[in-house]
């Protein structure tokens, strides 16, 4: 497409998808889709207990953006009650509308913008409602594979484990976006994994903050590699960014 008629397209739909109602239609209409495909496929759960465990205590679930689609039924199946960081960008909102059709409330920000009334609203919600908060690590723009600072500061700051969450399938589609994102086709195998909880120090801080942090994100690549290649997938690349990948794709 070139960039005078991706100017074009962009003035055309840039408002309609502004537009709360077609927001919600698109939501309704996606949830629909994403049940029809969990429900199609067939399932396979290892390291649940986490979910069984904090059901009703607050917990911090981490999890890659680009590997989001298959775990709100996750959650919604579990009865977990919990909110969801999400940007406050379109597709952001878009989003949030399709996470409280599977009774995910949302809080908006991220690391670029709004972090510390994040922070702050979270760790209040957290503790006053007793909620889990589920934590998209490299959104909303990237580094890929590249775990922030914020889920640590929630879990550090209300006492709450960090719970590593990821999902996997057979016969998967991956839209062309910096995050790799995963859609499961119908009638597969779609594997989810809950990790351990992880818990964090409430005086950690400096160097041992970044260990902490680099170490918990060498877990979730881990446990998302080791996923991928049970089905022989290819290998989801690492740093990559959306403002890099969409100039890449541009200049190609």
């Amino acid at each position: 497409m070139s960039k005078g008629i991706r100017k074009i397209w962009k003035k055309f739909w840039t408002p309609i998808l502004h537009n709360p109602i077609i927001q919600w239609t698109l939501a309704i209409v996606l949830a629909g889709v994403t049940w029809f495909v969990f429900l199609s496929s067939r399932h396979r759960f290892t390291n649940t207990e986490s979910l069984k465990q904090y059901r009703n205590k607050p917990v911090v679930f981490v999890f890659f953006h680009g590997r989001c689609a298959m775990l709100s039924p996750v959650i919604r199946c579990a009865r977990i009650k919990s909110y969801c960081v999400s940007s406050r960008h379109k597709d952001g909102r878009m989003m949030a509308r399709l996470q409280r059709l599977f009774g995910l409330r949302a809080i908006y920000g991220s690391t670029s913008d709004g972090a510390v009334a994040v922070l702050r609203e979270g760790v209040r919600i957290m503790r006053d409602e007793k909620v889990s908060m589920c934590v998209p690590v490299d959104g909303p723009s990237g580094p890929s594979l590249h775990l922030q600072d914020g889920a640590i500061y929630f879990a550090r700051m209300t006492g709450a484990p960090i719970v590593p969450c990821c999902f996997s399938c057979s016969r998967p589609i991956y839209l062309d976006r910096w995050d790799k994102f995963m859609i499961p086709k119908l009638f597969g195998t779609i594997t989810v994994n809950i990790g351990k909880p992880i818990h964090i120090d409430s005086k950690l801080h400096g160097e041992s903050f970044e260990q902490k942090r680099k170490e918990i994100e060498n877990i979730m690549i881990k446990q998302l590699r080791n996923m991928d290649t049970e089905f022989d997938l290819p290998e989801i690349e690492y740093g990559l960014n959306a403002t890099e990948y969409k100039k890449h794709n541009r200049n190609k």
